[in-house]
């Protein structure tokens, strides 16, 4: 199993091609007409709202947006998610499967990460699909693209970035839809063969946000949500509508049962009467923007902030927690706690002299701190990584909302009681 986990790190799309090949056979015989959702952050939120839309009409790639995660999905197979012993029992499957399973639904919504270079372009060329929803472009998982800079294939992270990206624009056949805001999305689609159209955020007109609820209304209609969502969704439900129309599907403004994955800005209630706004799945400096403007909105007094480090950053991440620090500061709420040392390195400094602001190295010692602090009258707010997700269960009115939150597979548990969370 180790020589297994070596190779797969090693030569991780040389194995998946492998994956590829059979799960390919079904695909063929499935013909689905094909939408990949992708981005540096937001692809989830897109491709729940398109599920919000077309429902059992298609079928989703949930959790599972990598090559090997999407060759598994399309086989109706789980992939790596406990014992390591799985690998040799997907290795005897996936032949099989390749003849005897099909899906049946009319489209295949895809969400495509860029975590890895040449992982996107790989699951572009493959799939090519009818259309791609490209929802924002940064610095996810930078660190993985230094080596791309270093080799000399490119000027700096952002561009490598950028490229990895816009290879499934290049490799759509029909539309391209991409923020019309973002100038490297512009400039790396301005020549692909398929139809591009770019929409802006302008076309909102009004955005309210409180801890339960926003409302986002539009000229001639709005959407409500049951979860307090981002200004910066107009996007993706400007993007929403384009992509119906192109679909000849219609489109429904009543999104009263939709309710987001796991730590993607979820309302839960919390001991004492505390509001919780769950954001904990991922961080970077797009996703940290993001939910710290709607803090700023939010209509409600005493607003905590709970934030873990943005990992996966590499040489950036020094540059990427000071942005950060001002980022904290323009929300201008009563306390900050951050925790993991990249904050305690980079934001904390900054932030020490003009705001209040606690700083802890782990997430036993922040939960301490809330739980002696809050009194039960604060929202608060969690972003970040160090497994913030264990402190939102210890501060639940109710445990069984811990099946709303994020990594709760048996695999992220075993890590979190290695860090001594359980």
């Amino acid at each position: 199993m180790i020589f297994i986990t070596k190779l797969k790190k090693k030569l991780y799309l040389s194995v998946a091609n492998y994956f590829k090949f059979w799960s390919n056979i079904s695909l063929k015989r499935w013909n689905p007409r094909i939408v990949i959702v992708t981005g540096s952050a937001g692809k989830t939120t897109m491709l729940n709202l398109i599920e919000s839309q077309l429902g059992a009409k298609a079928h989703y790639s949930h959790n599972a947006n990598s090559a090997f995660g999407i060759a598994f999905d399309i086989l109706g197979m789980r992939g790596i998610t406990g014992s390591k012993l799985h690998w040799i029992s997907l290795f005897l499957q996936t032949p099989f499967r390749a003849f005897v399973y099909s899906r049946k639904e009319k489209f295949y919504i895809v969400e495509a990460d860029g975590e890895r270079p040449h992982e996107a372009e790989w699951i572009a060329k493959w799939l090519r699909p009818e259309v791609s929803v490209w929802v924002t472009l940064g610095r996810s998982h930078a660190v993985f693209y230094e080596q791309e800079v270093a080799a000399g294939n490119f000027a700096n992270v952002d561009d490598a970035i950028a490229h990895e990206f816009s290879t499934i624009p290049a490799n759509t056949r029909e539309l391209v839809i991409i923020d019309g805001d973002n100038e490297k999305m512009l400039e790396t689609t301005k020549n692909i063969e398929a139809k591009v159209v770019s929409v802006k955020k302008d076309a909102l007109k009004s955005y309210e946000v409180y801890p339960d609820k926003a409302i986002f209304e539009f000229a001639k209609h709005k959407f409500v949500f049951h979860d307090p969502m981002p200004r910066d969704v107009t996007i993706q439900l400007v993007m929403l509508e384009k992509l119906m129309k192109y679909l000849n599907e219609p489109i429904n403004y009543d999104l009263n049962d939709f309710h987001m994955p796991p730590a993607r800005s979820n309302y839960l209630e919390g001991k004492k009467g505390i509001k919780i706004i769950d954001s904990s799945y991922n961080a970077h400096i797009i996703s940290m923007t993001t939910v710290l403007d709607m803090v700023k909105v939010l209509h409600a007094p005493h607003k905590w902030l709970v934030i873990g480090d943005i990992i996966d950053q590499g040489r950036l991440e020094g540059e990427e927690h000071e942005k950060l620090a001002q980022l904290l500061l323009d929300t201008k709420v009563e306390n900050i706690v951050l925790i993991g040392r990249r904050t305690k390195k980079y934001t904390y400094p900054l932030l020490k002299d003009k705001a209040k602001v606690q700083s802890f190295d782990k997430p036993q010692q922040a939960l301490k701190y809330l739980e002696k602090n809050l009194t039960g009258k604060e929202t608060v707010i969690f972003k970040g990584s160090q497994y913030l997700e264990w402190i939102v269960e210890k501060l639940l009115a109710h445990p069984e909302d811990v099946s709303n939150l994020a990594r709760q597979d048996e695999a992220h548990r075993r890590r979190r009681a290695s860090w001594g969370l359980e």
